[in-house]
């Protein structure tokens, strides 16, 4: 890393805000991904996903409408290639943007993301229509984070939704693979179980942005 990054880089992310003092107990290689990222630098993983999207074919036209919207969508595919690009936010916030290459069409999926109220606030979609409260903790190295309300954004108002669904999402390093970090991510909703999940694997590194 240069001196100028180092100079410019926040002295905390907020993941480091939220959790505080557990923050030291994440596994060393994970807190490189969930520390700061300079100024004008990103974050960029690349790697495969296991599996990615939703086994529930009769959901198909609702992911549809959210693919659109870069919030889910409606594939489900095996040993799916996919990207992701961290991008730090003046206001201390994180976006990210998400590539899965699916055969025949690509994905995408875009969050940015703030402190709320002590917690994780994730805006979902291109145009943040849909907000997601998030808990966090680290259990035996691994960040979990687990979703506890959810809202729609029409404008300026934010309009809370009944539990329609829950997000979990396990990130760690396999001893037995320690070059690349792990995520599980999996949606679930009451009465019928898991809608929609993605899990592999990537390698991730922080420089400057194509943009600088």
């Amino acid at each position: 890393m240069s001196e100028d990054a180092s100079l410019t880089e926040p002295p905390t992310s907020m993941y480091q805000r939220i959790l505080g003092a557990d923050y030291s107990a994440l596994d060393p290689r994970l807190q490189r991904y969930f520390g700061p990222i300079p100024a004008g630098w990103v974050g960029s993983g690349a790697g495969v996903y296991r599996v990615a999207g939703s086994r529930r074919r009769f959901l198909r036209p609702v992911l549809a409408l959210m693919a659109w919207r870069h919030v889910l969508f409606p594939e489900l595919g095996h040993d799916v290639p996919f990207e992701v690009t961290n991008i730090p936010r003046r206001n201390g916030g994180l976006s990210a943007v998400r590539t899965f290459a699916f055969r025949g069409r690509t994905r995408i999926m875009e969050d940015a993301m703030i402190v709320r109220c002590g917690r994780l606030y994730d805006r979902l979609g291109k145009r943040g229509g849909l907000g997601v409260t998030i808990r966090l903790s680290v259990v035996s190295g691994a960040l979990h984070m687990t979703s506890t309300a959810l809202a729609v954004h029409v404008g300026r108002a934010r309009v809370p939704l009944p539990p329609l669904a829950t997000m979990h999402l396990r990130e760690h390093i396999e001893e037995r693979d320690p070059s690349r970090q792990h995520v599980d991510v999996r949606i679930d909703a009451p009465f019928l179980g898991e809608i929609f999940r993605y899990t592999g694997s990537f390698t991730y590194t922080i420089g400057p942005s194509p943009e600088r």
